[in-house]
């Protein structure tokens, strides 16, 4: 990303406030040294009949899978030397079977879990996408399911809440 604090400035000074807004209350500890991930991936979306479909998938479990195993958006790990829409897309492809063109860049979500003892600092950020069609090979080894569901069907699904919260800023975009 390019920006680290400096050695007075701690992570909580940084981060303030979440992406959406709302009073993240961070430990009080050097997020300095903290392992970082970074992904990227697409709310992706169609109009068709009236209504607007939202594309969701669900993980299909393996070994090395450590997320959950709740419905979400296509996302994933951004490669070295990648750029941010690069990623986006290239997951929406690999993990929601779907080609799609970006419509705009949502706000990144941070999000703090532990892996095998370590606690992790994740940025993650997400595009919304217009469906562009289907790939004749469809979803990756890594889904078990995608599905088109309308906006409520879609809030019910999602695992995350702030999945939930980016998609409710999507539908204002493009209702």
């Amino acid at each position: 990303m390019g920006f680290e604090p400096t050695s007075h400035q701690r992570w909580e000074e940084v981060f303030k406030t979440s992406a959406l807004g709302l009073y993240a209350t961070l430990p009080l500890y050097n997020y300095t040294a903290m392992k970082r991930e970074f992904s990227a991936g697409g709310i992706v979306y169609k109009k068709e009949g009236g209504q607007i479909w939202w594309l969701v998938r669900r993980p299909k479990m393996n070994q090395g899978y450590r997320g959950n195993a709740g419905w979400s958006f296509p996302k994933g790990w951004v490669d070295g030397g990648e750029h941010l829409e690069e990623a986006a897309l290239r997951e929406v492809g690999e993990e929601g079977g779907v080609e799609a063109r970006i419509i705009k860049k949502l706000p990144t979500l941070k999000v703090f879990f532990r892996d095998k003892g370590e606690t992790v600092m994740k940025f993650i950020t997400y595009f919304v996408m217009e469906w562009v069609g289907d790939l004749p090979e469809g979803p990756g080894w890594e889904t078990e399911e995608v599905r088109w569901a309308n906006l409520a069907d879609s809030l019910k699904l999602l695992a995350y809440s702030n999945e939930r919260e980016l998609l409710k800023k999507a539908y204002e975009m493009v209702k």
